[in-house]
């Protein structure tokens, strides 16, 4: 299984497509009441989609190779960031900030901590045949 996309709400289409295009998005998709981008490394996708209002609640986390180039891109494009980079105790740099409509966006750096934190389960739950919860087998 792959990861395609994550759509958040949204009461304002062109606003938003303007926001996410000053985040670096590639708009593919577009309607009155839609709007999909590609993301500019990896290949998955980012969407948008009207509504009549927004419950913020997720956060969407999007990964930059330079934490601190990209922000200083962003604030010049009129980006405007609730925290500037700083490292997280779990060893992340994270930068946070929200779209037009409150929707609540991590730009980070984590390098192998992104999946290989000191923290990491070994092995990796997985879901067993049996039903249960159950660490994946070694191969």
């Amino acid at each position: 299984m792959r990861l395609n996309q994550v759509t958040v709400p949204v009461t304002d289409v062109p606003r938003a497509i303007s926001f996410y295009l000053r985040l670096g998005l590639t708009q593919i998709v577009g309607s009155p009441h839609y709007a999909r981008f590609l993301c500019p490394d990896g290949g998955s996708t980012f969407s948008v989609e009207k509504a009549e209002a927004v419950i913020p609640g997720i956060v969407v986390y999007f990964e930059c190779a330079d934490l601190d180039h990209d922000v200083k891109i962003f604030k010049s494009r009129g980006i405007v960031f609730d925290s500037d980079p700083a490292l997280q105790q779990w060893a992340w740099r994270e930068a946070r900030l929200r779209d037009p409509d409150g929707n609540r966006i991590c730009l980070f750096s984590a390098g192998e901590n992104r999946i290989s934190p000191s923290w990491a389960l070994n092995p990796p739950r997985v879901y067993s045949a049996d039903g249960d919860d159950a660490p994946a087998e070694k191969t």
